[in-house]
């Protein structure tokens, strides 16, 4: 049979060819791509709506149009002033029509989708460029300039959808429309007075087919006298044209700009949004407890950047929980095992009890369950204690404690309630500065568990001795006795639960194996080190044991 956490589900083939098309549409509407998609194209949506709004550019082109036009009408205003008029009354000149006519046409003719007329101070109109009167009188009529060639669809659309926007939008100028070819040339009456008056200004309007169309009004002057008025009209192509090619370059420039944004996001959301994804399956996995199997994937934690940093934080957690069930099944198979011990004695004791009828014995049994009663309620303490450790630490919060006022007082503790053969505890630290952060009530434990195991195994009336001192970064605290030692292969296993190397002559189940665990446990979660070692005299020989705990320095 297949490990059942390797199993998966077998697919369909129609639905195996439409995964592809599952995993590309979950990316395309992923959360996260269009969160990106937003945040990127936003400012350049913006910066070419800014920079479409052309009103202030478009302003400029039809100024500069309409001083070019200006300079044009006052040559022309010039000329007609000088060649077509009469001096016969040198007070007052006039024009001659018959010599107007022939000129202005003359003048307008460089000037391509122009039209100029010339009316005289009463506002009557005395020559049109466009009308000509031939041989016989007969007068004809010019067409005015054909529109511009239609564009493209798409430049048709882009500039349609343009003018929609702005018209949505405030604009500082508005042009009115004229409608009809017959209609370039405006009421001349109201630009007479100005234009005499030498305040003309330039009259901007639209035609009903989108022409721009401008004109300047210029007084034609002699002597100082107003001979006639010069309007003259031209269809400012360039400018539409100019306004055109700008609004076709910036949105060409979006439009690449808008492509590489749309790929640039797609590639973030891969290298961002699908990893994650991937991350959040590892923990989902992780969390149905799908064997070990969901672990990080290698091409991950490989990375170098916050995504690999996650995965290996990812990783090297699962790695600490699979730790810590294991601890945890180890955990509870010991503690089974160590109180299945005295209520097996205890059952047996019992059951013998029952049978037996002689007193003694009768007490001799019930002493035994007496003592396996307590033998189970301390194991039972301890157990509860040790459980209790790593959940209390991590919830409390280390502060600044000062190691050397502890020795000192677990010192004076131990000096006044000794036995007369007991052995004497002699304190060698300085009054202050071993200052590390941890938790007071939990390194008092440690030190009383490292006092407690050295007194059980010095001899009578022997010596131990409590150091502290300050190692570089570290503060070093050692607890030693002139006991027998430690057997040299158990040097690393007395650290492990129940287990429990007692000195020869000591009752049976007065400990319960958890001191010396519950004393690593606790100064490996204040970021320390604990560890045993045996005492040698000159000649080699084993004179005792050592325990030192090496805690960072506050």
């Amino acid at each position: 049979m297949p490990d059942s956490g390797t199993l998966r589900s077998v697919e369909p083939a129609g639905d195996l060819a439409r995964a592809p098309r599952r995993r590309l549409r979950k990316l395309v509407f992923s959360p996260l791509l269009r969160r990106i998609l937003l945040v990127n194209a936003l400012p350049l949506g913006l910066l070419v709506a800014a920079l479409l709004y052309l009103d202030t550019y478009q302003d400029g082109l039809i100024d500069a149009e309409a001083a070019s036009l200006r300079v044009q009408a006052q040559v022309f205003a010039g000329a007609i002033g000088e060649s077509a008029t009469s001096i016969e009354d040198p007070e007052r000149p006039v024009l001659v029509p018959d010599l107007a006519r022939p000129l202005l046409r003359r003048l307008v003719e460089p000037t391509p989708f122009a039209r100029a007329r010339l009316y005289d101070p009463d506002g009557d109109l005395v020559a049109d460029s466009r009308v000509i009167t031939g041989p016989g009188g007969a007068v004809t009529t010019e067409p005015l300039p054909p529109p511009p060639p239609e564009r493209s669809a798409f430049a048709a659309a882009v500039v349609a959808g343009y003018e929609t926007v702005m018209a949505l939008l405030p604009r500082g100028a508005t042009y009115p429309i004229i409608a009809g070819d017959g209609e370039w040339n405006p009421d001349i009456h109201p630009l007479l007075a100005t234009a005499t008056a030498g305040q003309g200004a330039p009259l901007v309007r639209r035609t009903d087919d989108g022409r721009l169309v401008v004109s300047v009004a210029v007084p034609a002057i002699r002597n100082r006298d107003v001979v006639g008025v010069v309007l003259l009209t031209r269809e400012a192509r360039e400018v539409d044209e100019a306004l055109f090619q700008v609004r076709m370059t910036i949105i060409a420039a979006f439009g690449l700009a808008l492509a590489l944004t749309v790929g640039l996001s797609f590639y973030l959301s891969t290298t961002i949004a699908r990893p994650l994804l991937r991350l959040a399956r590892t923990a989902e996995r992780m969390r149905e407890g799908r064997g070990r199997h969901g672990r990080v994937r290698p091409s991950l934690k490989a990375r170098r950047d916050e995504i690999g940093a996650l995965a290996q934080a990812l990783d090297e957690s699962a790695t600490a929980l699979w730790a810590r069930m294991d601890a945890i099944e180890r955990f509870a198979a010991d503690v089974a095992h160590e109180i299945k011990n005295p209520l097996t004695s205890i059952r047996s004791a019992i059951e013998t009890l029952r049978r037996v009828h002689d007193p003694e014995r009768q007490q001799r049994l019930l002493a035994v369950i007496a003592e396996d009663v307590q033998r189970l309620d301390r194991l039972i303490s301890d157990i509860s204690d040790a459980s209790r450790v790593d959940a209390e630490l991590s919830r409390t919060i280390a502060e600044r404690v000062d190691v050397a006022p502890i020795l000192a007082t677990l010192t004076d503790i131990h000096e006044t309630t000794r036995a007369p053969d007991g052995p004497r505890v002699v304190l060698e630290a300085p009054e202050s500065g071993l200052t590390v952060n941890g938790v007071e009530g939990r390194l008092v434990q440690v030190f009383r568990n490292l006092i407690g195991n050295a007194v059980s195994f010095s001899p009578p009336c022997g010596l131990i001795r409590l150091t502290g001192r300050r190692a570089g970064g570290l503060v070093e605290v050692a607890v030693e006795d002139e006991g027998p030692g430690i057997p040299e292969a158990k040097l690393e296993h007395i650290f492990e639960r129940f287990y429990s190397e007692r000195p020869r002559g000591e009752r049976f189940g007065t400990h319960s194996g958890l001191g010396l665990s519950i004393s690593r446990q606790i100064v490996e979660a204040l970021k320390g080190r604990i560890i045993a070692e045996n005492r040698r005299d000159a000649s080699g020989a084993v004179i005792g044991a050592r325990f030192v705990v090496r805690l960072p320095a506050a």
